[in-house]
């Protein structure tokens, strides 16, 4: 009777091992969308069952939620792209230089942004602007910008110095090594950062109504003035619906967009 090897047996074993974690990986794919449909449904069914008041029948209608999870949407998408436009090339701008001061400022201002509480920086840009859409939006963009910079940074510093010098050695420019070789290696970070950033954005975007721009937060703030629990607890959900959404969404672009083999 001959026995398998090991050398053999290793090859089989990695392949069902593979198998058996893309198998895995497929069914959480299915988890949230399926939660969030799942949440979305109760919703749909208490609020079916309550006997609404005037107030919460304005409120409480297709027309006003869909009005207000576009505003929402709106807000966070464009910030998340402008801040992936910006914080991108500032972050490998700065992983180039060799300037230590010039890092300490564009990280310190990003710090501040970050550290300082979300309403702090909407409401003072409103003091010291104006009110409105793009106040919220400029106020998300700063808060939201030091994740994508930070993990920009930090995917360029972990290549390996051996594979940039293999690729100076072929005979590749700067910029080449950089497009093809460094980018690519750093794409997973990036992306986490990119996720933590969209994430931030549906959350503070509820702030948004504080200076008439919009929002889901205008539901949960007529909601606590009015003592409208149905409306505050729809608002609520659908925030937390949209993040869970937008969560699953940037996981999945993030599996789908890594480089095979890392």
């Amino acid at each position: 009777m001959v026995f398998p090897s090991a050398t053999t047996a290793t090859p089989v074993v990695r392949s069902r091992v593979a198998r058996r974690s893309d198998e895995i990986l497929s069914i959480k794919r299915f988890v949230t969308p399926a939660v969030v449909l799942l949440v979305l449904v109760a919703l749909f069914v208490a609020l079916s069952s309550m006997t609404l008041d005037s107030i919460e029948s304005r409120t409480l209608n297709t027309d006003y939620i869909i009005a207000r999870v576009r505003e929402h949407l709106g807000l966070t998408v464009v910030a998340s792209a402008l801040v992936a436009v910006l914080a991108i090339p500032t972050g490998i701008v700065l992983s180039r230089t060799r300037s230590r001061v010039l890092k300490a400022i564009v990280l310190g201002i990003a710090n501040v942004g970050q550290a300082t509480p979300a309403v702090g920086v909407i409401i003072l840009l409103a003091i010291l602007w104006q009110t409105g859409y793009l106040t919220a939006l400029v106020g998300l963009v700063i808060y939201s910008f030091l994740p994508v910079l930070r993990n920009t940074m930090i995917g360029l510093q972990q290549v390996d110095e051996n594979v940039r010098e293999s690729a100076f050695g072929m005979g590749m420019t700067q910029n080449q090594v950089l497009f093809r070789i460094e980018l690519p290696l750093a794409v997973p970070v990036i992306l986490a950062g990119l996720r933590t950033s969209l994430v931030f954005c549906v959350g503070v975007a509820t702030i948004a109504t504080f200076i008439n721009a919009g929002g889901l937060g205008d539901m949960i703030v007529n909601g606590l003035k009015l003592q409208r629990y149905p409306v505050l607890v729809t608002g609520a959900v659908l925030v937390a619906c949209i993040a869970l959404l937008i969560d699953w969404v940037a996981a999945t672009a993030e599996d789908v967009l890594r480089p095979r083999g890392t």
